[in-house]
């Protein structure tokens, strides 16, 4: 129970939900208040306000944003962007900016996760890029280079290079990015956030360690997924 009220504390909601969260509440409350002097029966009000508060909850559920603080040493570690389950664990050629050989590690978010996501090594940005593409099922692998996407490429301070891509999915209709290049970032600090069901690829150097397996759920800003050598 102790646990329990302690994750309850440090939740909070992205503000990127705040103003839809707003107008949703309103208009429910507007809407259940001319059923209820409008109707002479009770029934509409009854279904509408049921169903509109589920619809609200799994809203707010959608943009919940935990608190979380990393508390080991961030050297040479690679942390999970994004909730989700590892979808992909491979090499593959990555020819956006590094033209050779990376190993992807790919994070599928539900639209029942938190779809916040975290920086996931220390370091300096090169790049930010964003895409406008397609809204394919974000688990097919061609999502990666065909959707809706944002790539960013972060220099570690021991001069590893990763490039993280956050592509949308078939819901998902906006990518969010806050970096910005040139800045130094630390992991805890939030990277940006993706609407709907999506994805976060991260592309490392072929002989990091890979930490995870496949269908291994992940928890944001917690699970180390690699380790740089």
């Amino acid at each position: 129970m102790g646990t329990r009220l302690r994750r309850l504390r440090q939740l909070r909601i992205h503000s990127e939900g705040t103003h839809i969260l707003i107008s949703s509440a309103i208009l429910l409350v507007a809407v259940c208040f001319a059923l209820h002097f409008c109707c002479a029966s009770r029934i509409p009000l009854i279904v509408v306000a049921a169903t509109g508060t589920l619809l609200y909850a799994l809203t707010v559920n959608f943009y919940r944003c935990p608190i979380r603080k990393f508390e080991s040493d961030t050297r040479g570690i690679v942390i999970a962007p994004a909730d989700g389950k590892i979808v992909v664990i491979e090499e593959v050629e990555e020819n956006e900016y590094f033209h050779d050989r990376r190993l992807m590690i790919s994070i599928f978010m539900s639209p029942l996760n938190v779809h916040a996501n975290w920086i996931p090594v220390d370091g300096r940005v090169k790049l930010v890029r964003h895409y406008d593409g397609n809204h394919n099922a974000a688990w097919l692998p061609k999502s990666s280079i065909e959707n809706e996407r944002s790539t960013i490429v972060i220099e570690t301070p021991e001069g590893h290079e990763v490039l993280v891509r956050q592509v949308a999915g078939a819901m998902a209709r906006r990518v969010v990015t806050y970096l910005e290049e040139g800045i130094d970032y630390e992991i805890d600090d939030h990277m940006g956030f993706i609407k709907l069901g999506s994805r976060v690829d991260v592309f490392l150097p072929v002989d990091a360690q890979v930490n995870v397996k496949l269908d291994q759920k992940t928890t944001g800003n917690e699970t180390v997924i690699a380790k740089l050598k």
